[in-house]
């Protein structure tokens, strides 16, 4: 018996739940997965899947042993990749982590071009808000908005910067006027993201002086395109990211207020960093993602 071949099957037909199925996924035939599995649990004396006509589902112990075994399965495919890893042509897996709004606008409308670049690379781009952990969550790459707080575990390398603007749409401006100065900005509708604490503060740096004024509104978000739409719509002020609102700027959508300022969320920086981890220095495929995420900092929006 093949044990790494029994296993995959095994993992294959647990996760979709029939032999015909994980056959299909393995461009196998379906009596070459039940002859692997049959033997696999005639090794261990157990029975791992219980079986009927409808459906095939985890015993108690092939639920034990399906953690393990896909574990397994994992680190032999991580270990593969790392050795293929320092070749010249980036290959395998790229497992990578970006900011929701961002990953969605700016890099999901450009990735066909980065994979046709490295038809060797299979993307799993995760969306995520968080700050995660690259080691349990099995993440080869973070893109990450904003300075990464440094640490001896994670590499945290910056790509380049953007800028924030205050915006405002028409409909807005005409019923409520527009701020002359930021200290103004406490008696309009302010739409604020949800982060850190529920005061929401935005420093302006401009003319060497530093101005932080305290916002409020009726509405909060933690998605940054949720803030956008309700601007557009005219409920409020917004701080966003330029790659998010300049094409609504360009065509009037959006009006900037305050431009002669440098606008931050609280003292965020207006940073993009790739974090990744000490040991994955020199992978071809992290190399590539960084060098795509970089071109499109640099590119017109």
């Amino acid at each position: 018996m093949d044990k790494f071949s029994a296993l995959r099957a095994f993992v294959e037909v647990a996760e979709a739940g029939g032999f015909s199925s994980a056959a299909r996924r393995l461009s196998l035939a379906t009596s070459s997965v039940v002859r692997s599995v049959d033997a696999l649990e005639q090794s261990l004396g157990t029975v791992l899947l219980n079986r009927t006509t409808r459906r095939v589902t985890l015993s108690d112990a092939g639920a034990a042993y399906y953690g393990r075994a896909k574990k397994i399965l994992e680190d032999l495919a991580d270990a593969d990749s790392l050795v293929a890893d320092r070749g010249e042509e980036p290959s395998g897996p790229l497992r990578v982590s970006v900011p929701v709004a961002y990953g969605a606008h700016r890099i999901a409308p450009r990735v066909s071009t980065f994979l046709a670049r490295y038809p060797r690379l299979n993307l799993d781009m995760r969306l995520s808000d968080d700050m995660v952990d690259l080691v349990t969550e099995r993440i080869d790459v973070a893109i990450r908005l904003g300075e990464a707080a440094p640490t001896a575990d994670v590499v945290a390398r910056k790509l380049g910067s953007f800028r924030r603007h205050v915006v405002a749409s028409n409909a807005y401006l005409s019923i409520h006027g527009a701020p002359a100065t930021p200290h103004d900005l406490m008696n309009h509708h302010c739409l604020c993201f949800s982060f850190r604490s529920d005061q929401q503060v935005w420093t302006f740096s401009g003319n060497e002086d530093i101005t932080k004024v305290a916002v409020s509104g009726r509405i909060k978000s933690n998605n940054t395109e949720v803030l956008r739409e309700v601007a557009l719509d005219g409920s409020g002020i917004a701080l966003l990211p330029d790659w998010l609102v300049d094409k609504d700027i360009e065509h009037g959508r959006l009006h900037k207020l305050f431009d002669d300022y440098d606008v931050h969320p609280d003292d965020a920086l207006s940073v993009i960093s790739a974090l990744y981890l000490p040991n994955q220095r020199g992978s071809t495929r992290i190399g590539a993602f960084i060098e795509f995420i970089t071109s499109l900092i640099g590119t017109s929006r």
